[in-house]
């Protein structure tokens, strides 16, 4: 069954619910063939988001390599701002010099005459709110180098720049332990028609033990772990079975599709196995609104009890 796609904001573009985050791509070294294997599957099952960055070691050539001969079947995402270790200019961060140098680099790297979205990747408020980066962006889509242009973040940064005239799309963390932003930016993007991808729908398989976390996942596992412990939620207690390793998978990515305003999803994964289960996952009927209710009512005590403002995790 084909993914379901929507319109992405007041963009013209068709995205997947579902969507595919290359961050362990480059992150994880992991093997051509096997990227290959997982783009080619979700191509096959119509999928068609594809979100990178700059910063991922090695992602957007992978990707690249991936998607030769499907560029026309992908809408195509990276994140840019930071300064590499490669770097051989002295060019500063999020400065328009490094944002135009780091365009062109990923439009190679990535084997693409332009991306469809570019994105100011988690800069802090005052840079954002400066405005030399995202100008910086501006130009290049005025360029032909990228068809829409946003800012990935979290909390106050991400509201902000969804209510921004320049900003078509924004990136944000939500899932069921990462809730702050269905608050405070969601209702923003509603309001102006911004193109919203969810990042960690799967919230980093906080439900897992830490030791069974890939590297990269650790830290941010750590602060999930916890707030879904205190959250002291289960798959039984929602109406399932039980059988956490499955189910949490299936309702974490349904929890994220079922918030007003998220287009599509970003599921980080280079298993082909995982892969098929978030394919399923997404073509099944939406989470029940009890359920999503039991999990928002369940995060909005345990944050109050904590005493913590909990937000979204950058």
């Amino acid at each position: 069954m084909p993914t379901e796609k929507t319109i992405f904001g007041r963009t013209d573009l068709s995205v997947s619910r579902l969507g595919f985050g290359a961050a362990p791509v480059g992150l994880l070294g992991t093997p051509q063939d096997e990227i290959d294997a997982v783009v080619a599957l979700l191509l096959d099952h119509g999928v068609n988001f594809f979100d990178t960055a700059a910063c991922y070691a090695g992602s957007e050539v992978a990707l690249g390599k991936a998607l030769q001969g499907h560029r026309d079947d992908a809408v195509l995402v990276t994140k840019c701002g930071h300064r590499l270790d490669s770097d051989a200019h002295d060019h500063a961060e999020f400065s328009p010099e490094l944002i135009a140098t780091s365009i062109d680099r990923s439009l190679e790297r990535l084997g693409t005459d332009h991306l469809d979205v570019v994105l100011l990747h988690t800069c802090d408020f005052d840079t954002l709110k400066k405005g030399d980066a995202l100008g910086a962006l501006v130009k290049a889509r005025e360029q032909g180098k990228t068809r829409f242009v946003g800012f990935s973040g979290d909390n106050e940064p991400v509201a902000w720049a969804a209510a921004h005239p320049e900003v078509a799309v924004v990136e944000m963390s939500v899932n069921i332990v990462d809730q702050h932003n269905i608050d405070v930016a969601l209702p923003v993007c509603r309001k102006h028609d911004v193109g919203v991808i969810a990042k960690r729908p799967v919230a980093n398989a906080c439900w897992k033990p830490r030791d069974k976390q890939p590297g990269m996942y650790k830290d941010y596992s750590s602060n999930y772990t916890a707030r879904l412990k205190a959250m002291g939620v289960t798959p039984g207690q929602l109406g399932y079975s039980g059988h956490v390793e499955v189910e949490w998978p299936e309702i974490a990515l349904k929890f994220t599709l079922a918030q007003a305003g998220v287009h599509t999803a970003i599921c980080g994964t280079t298993s082909p196995d995982h892969t098929e289960m978030n394919l399923q996952a997404v073509a099944k009927n939406p989470l029940r609104e009890q359920v999503v209710a039991t999990l928002r009512d369940a995060f909005k005590q345990a944050r109050q009890a904590s005493g913590e403002a909990w937000p979204g995790l950058t």
